[in-house]
């Protein structure tokens, strides 16, 4: 008799509890209707499409290890095949995901759409590789630790986190929306580098260490930069509309000129100029530009002797 009350107070409390998470005043700002019923882009897919890209980026470090010049083309030919069925369905499932307009009785158009943004994406490769190996190039002589370009490669989390972005880059100059998202959050889960994919990052640019870096939106960063551990890169406000909410996609990230260094721990917010080959020193807080050369670093430590309570 026990169990049977048992039994019907949890039906019964189930039933209310399903009726509360099933109401629509419960859900709807959180509730994912697809267009056309496709479904949503696959992580886990995304996941493989980046690694099968690395082994095309970085072959033999990635990939069959085994791998030699006279297969090369072979493989290569191979895994293009495949990231291109792969990467068509997900940028077509990213288009049906940013759709607004549900009533369109056909997604052929998207579908043509996404196979040409997968062929032009793919066109970007040679300039893609050619661009993290001077990446690659940066981090070996950037950092005296690094005893070869393969350590580099391998193990930094800076190539890790750059070799992600710069796909996620020509995906969003593409128009794909949602993906380049994904695949920069892949590597900030890895890496503790947070790079938004619409930042705009020259050659030979490294990151040491890596952990807690964050990179905005409409950041430019000329070429042969460097910048270490927990430094931010972000907006200083977010200007409103006349409803009172945040205008999209203004520049209000900083712009950071050519060889300049950025120490750990260093914030620097809005849309503010750090001239070429400046140092920022770790932990400064900078909102206003910079001058071409400048150094800048904290106020030294101030050792204060008080006597019989007064200063001496």
């Amino acid at each position: 008799m026990q169990n049977n009350n048992r039994n019907k107070n949890n039906t019964f409390a189930f039933d209310n509890l399903i009726n509360r998470l099933c109401d629509p005043n419960s859900y709807e700002s959180v509730y994912y209707r697809p267009s056309q019923e496709a479904p949503m882009p696959s992580v886990e897919r995304l996941g493989e499409i980046v690694e099968l890209l690395r082994s095309v980026l970085f072959p033999g470090f990635y990939g069959h290890s085994e791998l030699k010049p006279g297969t090369m083309r072979y493989y290569i030919g191979s895994t293009i095949d495949n990231v291109f069925s792969l990467l068509r369905e997900q940028i077509n499932r990213g288009l049906c995901f940013s759709c607004e307009d549900g009533d369109i009785p056909d997604c052929g158009i998207c579908e043509i759409r996404a196979r040409d943004i997968a062929l032009r994406f793919l066109e970007t490769l040679p300039d893609i590789r050619r661009v993290l190996a001077t990446d690659v190039q940066a981090a070996f002589e950037g950092d005296p630790a690094a005893k070869s370009h393969g350590e580099t490669i391998f193990c930094y989390p800076s190539i890790t986190a750059m070799s992600n972005f710069r796909i996620a880059h020509e995906l969003n100059l593409l128009g794909v929306p949602l993906i380049p998202r994904i695949i920069t959050e892949m590597a900030h889960s890895a890496t503790g580098i947070d790079i938004h994919p619409g930042a705009r990052i020259g050659e030979r640019f490294f990151i040491d260490h890596g952990t807690g870096v964050v990179i905005g939106e409409t950041t430019i960063i000329g070429r042969n930069v460097r910048i270490y551990q927990g430094v931010t890169l972000g907006a200083k406000s977010f200007p409103l509309d006349e409803h009172g909410k945040p205008i999209k996609g203004i520049p209000r990230h900083p712009i950071v000129e050519d060889d300049v260094i950025i120490y750990s721990g260093a914030t620097i917010l809005g849309r503010i100029t750090i001239g070429r080959g400046a140092e920022i020193g770790g932990n400064v807080w900078l909102t206003h530009d910079v001058p071409p050369g400048t150094r800048v670093y904290q106020s030294g430590a101030c050792e204060n002797v008080f006597e019989n309570g007064e200063l001496k």
